[in-house]
Parts: structure tokens; sequence; C-alpha cells
């Protein structure tokens, strides 16, 4: 950077600028050694092996999902995170409107962009998981689409955990 001041901008300036990319520099350095530890800790994990294998699902959402062995069942994860619908019931109709928004904001933002991830840039499109988010990309918003494909990626990963087993995409096709 410049160290003498310009007719546009002063020395003091400069010298602010040249101090914020630094402390920037600084922070991305940082950034970076706990991205790399939460991939070593990822690879070690067997847990967060088998979550990876979900599409949209990567090392830091991994890494912040837990065991799933606090919830009975994956609807309660999603109730925790805050993906599923709330209730006005009255007269003995409930009409369900926007998702609640209650729960683990941070886990909530993860998921909701691990799921635009699978419905905007996963190349394989004939999953049965990919193609039930091509049908409703199509007849929904594209804010309801990520959302529903986020609660249904939270019901996975939490079958994946309590179960034990492998994501298996086949398993989607009656789903």
């Amino acid at each position: 950077m410049v160290a003498t001041g310009t007719a546009d901008l002063s020395h003091r300036i400069l010298s602010m600028l040249s101090d914020m990319m630094a402390e920037l520099a600084t922070i991305n350095d940082r950034v970076e050694a706990i991205d790399t530890e939460i991939k070593a800790l990822a690879k070690a994990d067997a847990d967060m092996q088998r979550l990876m294998e979900i599409p949209g699902v990567d090392p830091t959402i991994a890494s912040a999902v837990g065991t799933g062995s606090s919830f009975a069942k994956g609807r309660d994860l999603a109730a925790w995170l805050g993906l599923v619908p709330r209730q006005i019931t009255t007269g003995g109709k409930a009409k369900l409107i926007g998702i609640s928004k209650h729960g683990n904001r941070y886990l909530r933002k993860l998921f909701i962009h691990g799921a635009r991830t699978v419905l905007h840039l996963v190349r394989d499109r004939t999953s049965p998981l990919t193609q039930w988010a091509d049908g409703l990309n199509e007849r929904a918003h594209v804010n309801v689409a990520a959302v529903a494909m986020a609660n249904k990626l939270a019901r996975i990963a939490w079958a994946v955990l309590t179960k034990g087993e492998r994501y298996r995409p086949a398993a989607l096709v009656g789903a």
C-alpha cells in the first residue's frame, strides 16, 4: 500500500487502512486454522464421516450437530433447529404458518446454506433427494424450498447418527 498521502487519501487514512488490512489478514489466518482443525476432526470421527456423505453436509455442519441422541425423533431435532412450521389451531383446524425460528440459530443457518447447495449446486440430479428437491423447487418459492430441504437434511442427519448407519439415498424413494 502507498505510504504517502495522495490528493484523495491522507497519510493518516492510508495508515489506518494498512492497519485494518493487517488485522483482517490475522483474522483470516485464524479462521483458516480453525477450518483446518474442524476438517481434521471430521476426518478422524466416524459419525462425522457418515454425516458428510449426506449432500449439503460439510465438516462444519457435521461438527456442530452432535450425537442426535438428545432427540426422540428427527422432527424433534428439526423443531429444535427451528425448521418446522408453526401451527395455529382454532376450531379444530390447524393452520401452518412460517417456520418457528426458535432454537439454534447457528445450526439452522448452516443447514439452510447446505440445503441451498443441494438445491442449486449438486450436479448429479438423478438421486432421489435431488429429484425431490427439483419437484419442490417447481412448486414452492426458493426460500421455502431451502427451508424444507434443510428440514429434510436435519432429519436425515438425525437418522444417520442415531441408527449408526451410512447415508442411503435409495431409502428416500418412498419419502
